[in-house]
């Protein structure tokens, strides 16, 4: 696929702009659960010990704003002397609303712009191999924190892997990770877990090679993270929560959107419709494009690429995915079941590729597989 090095990162729940995106996907799903029909667009800024939360709410239920971002700073591990927490949030404005909630009956699309989705066949999770192995390291580090397994670490992490694809079996060049710990801990034991407890774990866990380079907290000292240490917004890892780079991104964040947001919802049909393409065989590898017009019901445009790993002409596949795609606002929020409260989990080691969690942008349609199926017997 590549003859060169290629990185991807992940980051973990303390992350200062993870947490902002976990309070932002707290938020749309407390709103869900009373208000199927809500219209939601939080955002949120982390500052030192400042955090401020807004946005747009449309809703007939209620969610106390305040208390829903102290849920997620306290899983995380912070208490309420530690930040200083205000809501400014407002409603949808009235011009944008009329053209999604339409008044002949369709919703439109909240807002223009352009998504990608992208699959590929190099690992089991259809996902690219850094993106993955760079997940897999942040969650089981959070795990064994959240595990109490994981001494002296904190909730600030970010992970980075390099592959290199210069061979015909891809092989680990460096892992590097960076993770937050107590003021006074033992640093050759930390050091020694992480490795051995984290890093060669995954590795083995995916059949990798062990002769790799690996670096851990490079400064030499990792005590200040999340907001404390630095800025966070709602939305500034889109590369975190998409593919790592290797495929392309539309510039939309995800997070604190409900389903009538293009930016969200098409990049969830855009992955949906590239897995069903790789999992037919009509290619190794395929990225699909999708654009909309804010209160225009279906796509402008779609768009297909194989990177010249297409078993059929990119024409025929495109036909094909046209028929049996419904890709209107609508067809995607009934296909997918966007209406549920399932964001709050995403909002962290990524949104794609979740083989631990149950997300209907993941799972393959079986008569839509065999129909595809069909143009390449």
């Amino acid at each position: 696929m590549y003859d060169k090095l290629f990185t991807s990162e992940s980051v973990g729940a303390g992350h200062p702009d993870k947490i902002c995106d976990q309070i932002s996907d707290t938020i749309l799903d407390l709103v869900l659960k009373q208000d199927e029909n809500a219209r939601v667009a939080i955002e949120v800024m982390a500052s030192n010990r400042l955090i401020i939360i807004g946005g747009e709410l449309t809703t007939t239920g209620y969610v106390d704003i305040v208390s829903a971002a102290w849920e997620v700073l306290e899983v995380i591990g912070y208490s309420e002397n530690d930040f200083t927490i205000i809501s400014n949030v407002n409603s949808q404005s009235s011009d944008i609303n009329q053209g999604v909630d339409h008044k002949d009956g369709f919703t439109g699309a909240g807002d223009q712009g352009i998504m990608f989705g992208y699959a590929t066949d190099e690992t089991p999770e259809m996902m690219p191999l850094p993106i993955t192995l760079a997940h897999a390291l942040a969650l089981r580090a959070e795990k064994l924190r959240k595990n109490k397994k994981f001494k002296w670490a904190k909730a600030d992490l970010k992970t980075q892997v390099t592959i290199d694809y210069s061979n015909k079996n891809p092989k680990i060049n460096t892992i590097l990770m960076s993770v937050q710990h107590q003021e006074n801990y033992n640093q050759k034991e930390f050091f020694d877990f992480i490795k051995n407890e984290i890093i060669h774990v995954v590795s083995k866990k995916y059949n990798m090679n062990d002769d790799f380079k690996i670096i851990i907290n490079p400064t030499g000292k990792f005590t200040i993270g999340g907001p404390i240490g630095d800025a966070g917004l709602t939305g500034r890892k889109i590369i975190v929560d998409t593919y790592g780079g290797m495929g392309r991104h539309g510039g939309g964040a995800f997070s604190g959107k409900d389903y009538t947001k293009v930016d969200r919802s098409g990049a969830y049909a855009a992955r949906w419709i590239a897995k069903h393409i790789v999992s037919a065989k009509l290619a190794k590898r395929a990225e699909v494009q999708l654009s909309y017009g804010i209160g225009i019901a279906k796509p402008i445009s779609i768009a297909i690429e194989t990177f010249k790993t297409n078993q059929v002409s990119e024409e025929k596949i495109q036909k094909i995915v046209e028929e049996l795609f419904d890709l209107s606002v609508d067809g995607i929020i009934k296909s997918l079941n966007l209406k549920k409260p399932i964001y709050k989990q995403i909002s962290v080691f990524g949104h794609f590729g979740r083989n631990d969690l149950d997300l209907p942008w993941e799972k393959i349609d079986k008569e839509k597989l065999k129909k595809m199926k069909k143009i390449i017997e």
